[in-house]
């Protein structure tokens, strides 16, 4: 019992949200820290005498009292976020963690990044005309978009959000889908209402499509277009061709913002066909007002099963 350290909590509520439902939470605290843990009312009990590990359990504690105070459970993509930041000596990606949110008129709660590098992404999306987000499905790069989007729209900053993708056909013709041509693109735009609907309600959703203020449309519709005043969203934009990008880049006028989402490694292109958004990043890269952002596989927020399928897709890649 003397190997023993113990750090005392304000109250027991703050220990219950710290160690979550069932105390699922411990028992990543413990993997992550490789010590054993237990509690004594309001008090974390370590069995460990290394003094390191103790002082950066503290400062992780401290960082995920933070967030509770801010609204935010932890959860394990959190924590572990959280925990790689001090543990790797570089605070201050903690301290960004719990800086940013977005805070969507009508929504019920905030959003708050999950990893770092969400963080750089909502941070860069506040700050910069131009941001491009590139990296695996289930990293949140639609989403947050969408988020950001609407909070400028909703509080007046920006006139209309317009959400378009590039319409290219996997492996199914559009000319053998039924209906006409919106019912045939509608289920390539499906994901973009997902991410909205889970933002707003329907009755906001509508009001902004009866006023103009929303726009999702294909790519194509682009095309000869201003878009001035604008938060302009493209997604999947690794189907672009080259100059379908340089189309929807040029697009973009006075007072608008854009972001362009992708995921390079899921290109649905024709073979003969070049990724636009491949080439774009090393054609923009020196220009101050654009920002790129790239995950990988420890930015996927989605079911863990998920971040699981990813690096074995990753691992038969690399071996190939």
């Amino acid at each position: 019992m003397d190997n023993n350290q113990s750090i005392i909590l304000k109250d027991n509520e703050t220990l219950s949200e710290l160690f979550g439902v069932h105390d699922e939470n411990i028992k990543l605290l413990e993997e992550l820290f490789r010590v054993k843990l237990y509690t004594r009312g309001n008090e974390i009990v370590l069995e460990t005498a290394d003094e390191k590990i103790v002082n950066n359990f503290k400062s992780v504690l401290h960082q995920l009292e933070s967030h509770i105070k801010l609204g935010q459970l932890p959860g394990p993509d959190l924590i572990r976020a959280v925990h790689r930041s001090i543990k790797d000596g570089e605070e201050e990606k903690a301290d960004l963690l719990k800086e940013i949110n977005i805070l969507v008129p009508h929504a019920k709660n905030k959003i708050f990044p999950r990893s770092y590098n969400q963080a750089r992404y909502m941070n860069a999306m506040k700050k910069r005309e131009m941001v491009f987000c590139i990296g695996p499905a289930g990293t949140g790069k639609t989403f947050l978009a969408v988020a950001q989007a609407l909070t400028e729209v909703l509080s007046h900053q920006k006139r209309k959000l317009i959400i378009t993708r590039p319409v290219v056909e996997a492996g199914e013709s559009l000319g053998y889908l039924p209906g006409d041509l919106e019912q045939k693109i509608h289920p390539y735009l499906r994901p973009i209402y997902d991410a909205i609907e889970r933002l707003i309600p329907l009755s906001v959703i509508k009001k902004l499509e009866e006023n103009g203020m929303i726009e999702i449309a294909p790519l194509a519709y682009m095309r000869g277009r201003t878009l001035s005043d604008c938060f302009v969203i493209l997604d999947e934009a690794q189907n672009t061709s080259r100059k379908q990008m340089m189309m929807f880049l040029t697009r973009i006028d006075t007072g608008s913002k854009a972001v362009i989402t992708g995921d390079i490694t899921q290109i649905d292109l024709p073979k003969r066909q070049n990724s636009g958004l491949i080439q774009v990043m090393s054609v923009l890269k020196s220009i101050e007002e654009i920002q790129f952002i790239l995950f990988d596989k420890e930015d996927v927020v989605r079911n863990p099963l998920v971040k699981k399928i990813v690096h074995a897709y990753e691992s038969v890649q690399e071996d190939s």
